[in-house]
């Protein structure tokens, strides 16, 4: 099996369990936007009963299950039930608006920072691999079932712990935290758009500035594979604290899980908001 990036990797082993043996086609601790796939890579790719991946996120990778054309394909965009992404005007950044709009298709992808869009993605993995191999269907479907719960339990804690914060208002390096903030009730404004490549034009720095001062932000997020100069910069030019908030699109530590990430990102949320 294979999974294009780290939280369909995630699915992908949980729904499997013992089963399958699962490859990222996203290297640990690489950024998943710009992943680049070797001829060998792809070669592998047609090897593997299925794949899992994200249609519209990775240039490379919808090149290469295109052309590899696995038996069994899963398309996390179905069930995860993307959203439009929504955000500040791209035109001011200093970096290729027309690139990022072809990879993103005006749609936002970061929909595993919704606990329960994850979930129903795993409900799929299972269906589909149900099919391929039928006589374990329900070991896939108890382990999503299994996994869904978590997540259930894992959307209620960040429901309950963000629901009285005296901040809403999420100053992030990156537009990753869409779902996140819809979610829970809270505003994003990302220093950057969706790409977190981009570079942030004086103007919309002044934006973000202008709401970190009207609102009263007392913290600004950065990320862990991100270089964090930009932010802490803003931060320490409006006398506020960073910290750091994690997109989960890669595993940086190899011994915490999504599951640890979410609710390092839970606690982070909490202090910087005041909740």
């Amino acid at each position: 099996m294979a999974a294009s990036f780290y939280p369909l990797q995630y699915v992908t082993e949980r729904v499997g369990g013992d089963l399958v043996t699962v490859q990222s086609l996203t290297p640990a601790g690489a950024d998943a936007h710009d992943v680049e796939l070797s001829p060998a890579a792809v070669a592998e790719l047609g090897e593997v009963e299925a794949v899992v991946y994200l249609s519209g996120f990775q240039a490379a990778v919808d090149d290469a299950v295109a052309q590899a054309a696995p038996e069994y394909v899963v398309d996390a965009a179905g069930p995860a039930d993307l959203m439009a992404a929504s955000g500040h005007d791209h035109e001011h950044e200093g970096h290729d608006h027309e690139h990022e709009a072809h990879d993103h298709g005006g749609m936002d992808p970061h929909f595993w920072l919704d606990p329960v869009r994850l979930a129903a993605v795993a409900e799929e993995v299972a269906r589909q691999f149900g099919e391929a191999d039928p006589d374990n269907a329900g070991t896939y479907e108890a382990n999503a079932a299994q996994l869904a719960g978590e997540l259930t339990d894992l959307d209620e804690e960040f429901r309950t712990g963000l629901e009285s914060c005296d901040q809403r208002t999420v100053v992030a390096g990156h537009e990753a935290y869409g779902y996140l903030t819809d979610k829970y009730g809270l505003e994003q404004v990302g220093i950057a758009g969706l790409d977190p490549e981009a570079e942030p034009s004086p103007a919309r720095l002044a934006e973000v500035g202008n709401v970190i001062q009207d609102q009263g932000v007392t913290t600004v997020f950065t990320e862990s594979q991100l270089n964090p100069k930009v932010a802490r910069t803003l931060a320490d030019d409006h006398g506020i604290t960073s910290a750091v908030l994690d997109p989960v699109e890669s595993q940086v530590e190899q011994d915490k899980d999504y599951q640890q990430v979410m609710r390092e990102n839970l606690e982070a949320l909490r202090a910087g908001l005041g909740c």
